[in-house]
């Protein structure tokens, strides 16, 4: 079968935010996590980092509170129902308040700084796992060897990631959830794009091939993501 996967290392990387405003320190801490396993993205500004957290996949958040836009705390609390994954929260030494407050709008973690690369490491490691570990098989979505994790937006087939665009993760995610029965073209164009269905429109139909592709379905005899004819797509179960 031919899935689509990342290449290389990212293949098994966890992808991680660091937002830090410090350029050194952002460089430093980022070069340190990415010889040890993590993909690294850096962003300097608050309210930046609030929209990256909610639209993008991370796996973890490396949050300073001392931020251009908006504080780290209220990063924190903007983005805490949407996000699932740990966060650390950079904090300057002795800081006990801002300690106090970044738990309590649901920061799992903080560090005083100077940051001792090492120890991040550490912390992010240990808190992945737990993270891991709390998902059951009611947070998954599970149709053979497909597997979808929505609180981690992440496809897998026989254990190997599948990248997948957002549109494209709500588009298996949906047909996964009512795998075995079929759904017709006009709800999922509904409920997908939030508009009425004109007849005619046929990005619905795109996006399945490309779904189809990434999982190594054959587009003219696919057994994963089936064609109705007149009506719209069954997921086999």
């Amino acid at each position: 079968m031919n899935v689509h996967v990342r290449e290389g290392k990212d293949v098994m990387q966890d992808r991680l935010l660091l937002v830090e405003d410090d350029t050194h320190l952002a460089a430093m801490v980022s070069d340190f996590l990415h010889e040890n396993g993590f993909h690294v993205e850096i962003e300097n500004d608050g309210k930046l980092a609030a929209q990256r957290i909610v639209h993008d996949r991370f796996d973890a958040i490396v949050l300073d509170i001392g931020l251009p836009s908006m504080n780290g705390i209220d990063v924190c609390r903007s983005v805490r129902n949407q996000f699932s994954g740990p966060i650390i929260v950079l904090t300057a030494r002795g800081e006990e308040i801002d300690e106090v407050v970044a738990l309590e709008v649901g920061a799992d973690d903080f560090m005083s700084k100077p940051v001792r690369p090492r120890a991040l490491l550490a912390r992010l490691k240990n808190h992945l796992r737990k993270s891991d570990a709390q998902l059951t098989d009611e947070d998954r979505i599970i149709v053979g060897d497909l597997v979808v994790t929505p609180a981690r937006r992440q496809v897998t087939i026989a254990g190997d990631p599948v990248d997948m665009t957002t549109a494209e993760f709500d588009l298996i995610e949906y047909l996964a959830l009512r795998a075995g029965s079929v759904v017709a073209r006009k709800d999922i164009y509904v409920d997908l794009l939030g508009l009425p269905y004109d007849g005619l429109d046929r990005s619905i139909d795109l996006r399945v091939s490309r779904v189809r592709r990434k999982l190594g379905d054959d587009p003219n005899q696919p057994t994963r993501i089936k064609s109705v004819r007149g009506v719209g797509y069954l997921m086999a179960k």
